[in-house]
């Protein structure tokens, strides 16, 4: 006899969104999933609009909750949303993505047959003609690529597709607040420190629809990359080296970038590669400037 599947909580981070999070909620709503065994958790991190004109309609079809804090960031929110969950299973997803029907059974199927792992599902641009948003999911898709394979130390899952068992992710103390980025780069990391794995399940689909436009992509990594240079401080703390991955720019960046395109959309992705390059470099450089400026003199050797 097959044993149910686990009581699960999905927690999504919000912040002056809501029509993506209606978005969101609605495909929530669809969700083949036994509905008494499955609760929404929303979390408004400081919003200026009110979502109780988003939440009400759903709550016919959800277990709904809203909960609100002041501004801290993805990392606080969601460390909220899993505090107050009473599911076993935890499963993360942003406002701006939408599960497939499936989604949640298949981490949960996952999750039945070892309950001890934590499960990263695949994440696809629904934005195709958007070359900004493209060229963001082609460049997680080459993380997921580089880092993923079985003997990697430091295994990688965004947080809008990202399952955990719910004691475990409390006994590590959830997500680092004090990352406004690369949390979830970190929280792997962390899992994977502690003896735990992080396994794949690409037919956990969401669709993810994050509008850029050319300044918005350059802003985004280079948020990206102060929380790189956060992560890679973080792990010299623990003792742990984070190596340069020279082959990831090299061979698996554009292989991922030309794969399955035509010549035309594959020069406008290698294209967007250099933007990303020089503001994922401008983050990383800037924030190691500003620790530098705040680190005591005595320190510094």
């Amino acid at each position: 006899m097959t044993a149910p599947l686990p009581v699960s909580s999905i927690v999504v981070a919000t912040r002056d969104r809501p029509g993506q999070l209606r978005t969101c909620l609605e495909s929530l709503a669809r969700l083949d999933y036994p509905r008494d065994r499955l609760e929404v958790i929303v979390v408004d991190d400081g919003g200026a609009t009110p979502l109780e004109a988003v939440a009400t309609p759903l709550r016919d079809v959800l277990d709904l909750r809203l909960l609100r804090q002041a501004w801290a960031g993805p990392a606080a929110a969601r460390n909220l949303g899993a505090a107050s969950a009473r599911g076993e299973l935890l499963a993360f997803t942003d406002d701006d993505c939408a599960p497939r029907p499936d989604w949640l059974a298949r981490l949960a199927a996952r999750h039945r047959v070892r309950p001890e792992i934590a499960v990263g599902g695949r994440t696809v641009n629904a934005l195709t003609g958007n070359p900004y948003s493209t060229a963001a999911q082609m460049i997680i898709d080459a993380g997921y690529v580089q880092r993923n394979y079985p003997s990697s130390p430091l295994p990688f899952f965004t947080t809008n597709n990202l399952a955990v068992p719910a004691e475990g992710f409390r006994l590590l103390g959830g997500f680092n607040c004090s990352f406004f980025t690369a949390e979830d780069r970190e929280f792997c990391a962390r899992w994977a420190e502690h003896g735990r794995s992080v396994e794949y399940e690409p037919n956990a689909v969401v669709d993810h629809r994050h509008p850029l436009t050319f300044w918005r992509f350059c802003r985004l990594y280079f948020g990206y990359g102060g929380g790189a240079f956060r992560f890679r401080r973080e792990q010299v703390l623990r003792g742990r080296s984070v190596p340069l991955e020279p082959s990831f720019y090299l061979r698996t960046l554009p292989l991922q970038a030309v794969q399955g395109r035509s010549v035309r959309e594959a020069a406008a992705q290698l294209a967007l590669l250099v933007p990303w390059h020089l503001a994922n470099a401008a983050g990383f450089v800037w924030h190691w400037m500003r620790s530098h400026r705040e680190q005591p003199l005595e320190s510094r050797g």
